[in-house]
């Protein structure tokens, strides 16, 4: 019955934000849209997925992540690959800030940094995690 439609980010500059998106994370512009003054973005979609992705104009920095345990920090959703050695090279050739790739058992990930420091995670999740699209396929049947 329900499913995500769009992820909304902050920005506080939305031109270099609408290239930086479009040239690091390969994503199809939809619409944009201003109401008077009041409301300023872009719609995208990912080339394999019909998720949406929408960067909202915003005066100053807000957060894309949240406290956890004290001051370790989480973010609110993460980008899934199939293969996380490309997907980091990419960014990092980019000038894109990155974090190491690090390896939890089951999945790998890294966090990197858009203009506006918000922060995002890039996982791979390997056959034998429970979150692999073929056993997540498997659950909803």
């Amino acid at each position: 019955m329900f499913k995500i439609g769009n992820i909304f980010i902050p920005v506080t500059d939305l031109e270099k934000s609408k290239k930086w998106y479009e040239r690091n994370l390969g994503v199809i512009k939809v619409d944009e849209w201003q109401e008077d003054g009041k409301d300023h973005g872009v719609g995208y979609i990912f080339q394999n997925d019909s998720t949406g992705l929408a960067l909202i104009k915003v005066d100053k920095r807000q957060p894309t992540e949240f406290t956890i345990k004290g001051k370790s920090k989480n973010v609110y959703y993460n980008f899934v690959v199939d293969d996380i050695e490309p997907a980091h090279v990419q960014l990092k050739r980019n000038g894109v800030e990155t974090t190491e790739i690090h390896d939890y058992g089951f999945m790998k990930g890294f966090d990197f940094f858009d203009l506006d420091g918000n922060c995002f995670s890039v996982v791979c999740e390997e056959v034998k995690s429970p979150f692999h699209s073929n056993n997540l396929e498997r659950l909803k049947n």
